[in-house]
């Protein structure tokens, strides 16, 4: 199994097998942004509006997905230690614990954002002339935060189980995907930023369903099994400790977004 090489192989090889294509699918990861930036500012007359709109909402996407970061960066490491401790029944809990977790700020997250839309993206820089595309893209986007937050938050631990390059492809492949559904969407379609969120939310929806697929199989290291759905009080407070500083490193960057749109807005 690959996860075996993770005891077995030389550190520095080991290192850069795991490293490259994890730092790929980060980079990767990124094109989702301007991909979609690149496609709506070039939309006719309205181009530049639609772009800022967009810009707008960013601070908002970028704190829900930290959550995938409190949970996938904070139960991962604590399979992969049970794992390397041969305790694969725990390293399933931790998954099962992850995965209701996230299940359900998908779906409490975005009836949060639904309910405080219009005063919060007032609030962070939106105006008479962005609101419109901001709420076009954001109201999709929050349908999809399920499967972004799954994507996000399901990556490490397949990487846990020595299986970056799985996430590298996946990755790649969904990166793909969005380029050809923004140009179908935004291009051909003329559907305008809609067309952009929800070339971003199919092509997220489709890494997910990847990974689900993945850490269903019986032959892998971590398998997620109905049975550990249950949350566990204890194992989701051994995740919090490890999960909170990759979540504040993440929302921090989200309240520096709020700044400069406020800052933009005032005096910009």
């Amino acid at each position: 199994m690959e996860s075996d090489k993770l005891g077995k192989e030389p550190m520095g090889r080991l290192i850069f097998r795991m490293t490259l294509p994890t730092v790929t699918a980060q980079l990767v990861n990124l094109l989702y942004n301007i991909v979609d930036r690149i496609f709506i500012g070039h939309m006719p007359l309205v181009g530049d509006t639609a772009l800022t709109g967009v810009g707008v909402v960013h601070p908002i996407i970028v704190i829900i997905s930290a959550f995938s970061a409190f949970f996938g960066n904070g139960g991962a490491p604590l399979a992969a230690i049970a794992l390397g401790k041969g305790d694969r029944e725990r390293a399933e809990k931790i998954l099962g614990n992850c995965v209701t977790m996230l299940t359900v700020l998908s779906f409490l997250l975005p009836t949060l954002v639904f309910i405080f839309m219009k005063p919060l993206l007032y609030a962070i820089g939106a105006s008479e002339a962005t609101f419109g595309f901001a709420t076009d893209y954001l109201s999709i986007y929050l349908l999809g935060t399920i499967s972004v937050l799954l994507t996000m938050g399901l990556a490490p631990f397949i990487v846990a189980q020595g299986r970056s390059r799985l996430v590298m492809i996946a990755t790649v492949a969904s990166a793909a995907a969005n380029i050809v559904l923004d140009w179908i969407f935004v291009s051909v379609l003329s559907w305008g930023v809609r067309g952009a969120a929800i070339a971003t939310v199919a092509s997220q929806t489709i890494s997910a369903v990847w990974f689900l697929l993945f850490l269903c199989r019986k032959a892998d290291s971590i398998v997620l099994k109905p049975t550990n759905l249950r949350l566990n009080t204890r194992i989701l407070g051994s995740i919090a400790a490890l999960g909170v500083s990759p979540f504040v490193m993440s929302s921090t960057e989200s309240l520096i977004g709020f700044v400069m749109n406020r800052g933009l807005q005032s005096y910009g």
